[in-house]
This record gives C-alpha cells, structure tokens and sequence, in this order.
C-alpha cells in the first residue's frame, strides 16, 4: 500500500486479522470474514435450542414463593417414560421429592413436579420435571400449607 504510513497500515487491521492470526497470510480478508461469521452462527445456533412449550396449567401449589423447597416426599408407584422435555423419567420404586403441584383445567390432567432420587439412576438426580400425580403415592408431607402462585412460561421452558 503505497501512501500509507506504517501507523495507518496498523490501524487497518481488520478484526479478523485478530482473531485468527495464525491465517493472516494464508486466507483473504473476506475469507476470514465469512469464517468468522460462520463461527458467529455456529455459536449462536448452540444458544438458540431452547424450547417454549405449551402450559399445563395457569395455576400451582407450591411451599414458598419460589417453589423451592419440597412440599412432599414420594415413592413411585410404576415407571413413567417423559413423552417431552418437560417431564422426567420415573422409575417404579424411586423416591420423589415434590416441589410443586399444578391446578388442572377442568379435563386436563394432575401433574406435579419434582426430581427423583436414587441410588440405581443416578444420572437423573437433581433433574425438575413434570410427571402425573397417580405415578407417586405421598409418604412424608413437609409443608401442609400451600401458597396459590400463577405459573409463567419459564416453568414449561425447556433446554
């Protein structure tokens, strides 16, 4: 670049050229600008696979305000598959713990939700989903009196 102090040459500098150095000579400007916009895009379409699902009810009994502390402990009375990311899997025999229940719509289903705890599946520890209320017979009830709280769209928000 003739007419050019070596000062503006440094100025010029594209971004690219920062972030991949180790390709400065081997790949034009434009090919490190449409490498970087394909990472750009790679890394977005990684933060963008969360889904929005439908409600199951508009209202929930929960322990406190935030729903987070167990209401009740359950043992599962059989297997139960998630048919969707919001649910969880539940095996016969598990220990429930029950962090919420949700007011039905007249004809819809009575689903609560809960993590399992087991010594056998411990992968699914610690997971909160959705699953029927006749899967689980209550055996310990630690808090007797719920608080009526309406649900939002980040209790059926799925990742």
């Amino acid at each position: 670049m003739q007419g050019i102090s070596p000062s503006t040459q440094a100025e010029r500098k594209s971004f690219g050229d920062f972030i991949f150095p180790m390709f400065q000579n081997t790949f034009t400007p434009r090919m490190r600008h449409w490498l970087l916009s394909l990472l750009c895009m790679g890394l977005l379409h990684q933060a963008a696979k969360a889904i929005l699902m439908d409600k199951l009810a508009d209202i929930k009994l929960c322990s406190d305000t935030g729903c987070s502390h167990s209401l009740s402990m359950a043992t599962a009375l059989g297997d139960f598959v998630a048919p969707d990311c919001r649910f969880i899997n539940i095996k016969r025999g598990q220990t429930v713990y029950v962090y919420s229940k949700l007011l039905p719509v007249e004809g819809a289903g009575v689903f609560w939700s809960g993590s399992v705890y087991s010594e056998r599946y411990v992968d699914q520890m610690g997971i909160i989903g959705y699953f029927p209320a006749n899967v689980v017979n209550e055996t310990h009830i630690f808090v007797p009196d719920t608080i009526k709280s309406p649900t939002t769209e980040m209790d059926f928000y799925c990742d």
